[in-house]
């Protein structure tokens, strides 16, 4: 039987804050970077794909750390609530793992040498291909838009128990709470 810790640890928190932190960089960077399809593969884009591969690799210990580590849903909570919560988690997760996963595989068929902060070469996902180029950004485009709409479900969410309900599900998830 699984046993189920009351409140996040700080290992699962630190994760959480982490990886806001960077994917609030990664959507600056991407956002103010000059466009790339006409071109070599610059800074901006050298570090955009850097915090990505971060992202995915801090996602992928997440979700392990989640899986080895769980925590009870808030009692409070009814049982819509802790059903779409779950899928909202979820789908951060996918989200997540599939914007990263889609932008190393655009590098790739640019034809782009990777490297992990300009130190750590990473291998190619796919060869380059012309064709591939356009139906990967899309999709790219698409889970980043996904992923943001997604963020803002469960940051509204969480605002609605802060403000409104005024339970203490927002709290579980902040630095130094133990409730």
């Amino acid at each position: 039987m699984v046993k189920y810790a009351r409140s996040y640890g700080a290992t699962a928190k630190t994760l959480h804050w982490l990886i806001v932190a960077l994917l609030i960089m990664q959507y600056l960077i991407g956002w103010l970077m000059p466009d790339v399809h006409g071109g070599p593969l610059g800074t901006a884009m050298a570090l955009h794909i850097s915090f990505g591969i971060l992202i995915l690799a801090l996602i992928v210990f997440r979700f392990v750390w989640r899986q080895t580590h769980p925590v009870a849903q808030d009692t409070s909570l009814t049982a819509w609530q802790r059903n779409l919560s779950e899928l909202v988690h979820w789908l951060l997760y996918a989200l997540v793992l599939a914007t990263t996963l889609s932008g190393w595989l655009f590098a790739s068929a640019r034809g782009w040498t990777v490297s992990l902060f300009f130190a750590i070469p990473l291998p190619m996902l796919t060869s380059q291909s012309p064709a591939l180029i356009h139906r990967i950004d899309g999709l790219h485009q698409i889970m980043e838009w996904a992923l943001l709409v997604v963020i803002g479900v469960h940051v509204a969410a969480a605002l609605m128990h802060l403000l409104v309900y005024k339970d203490r599900v927002l709290q579980r998830m902040l630095p130094g709470e133990t409730s």
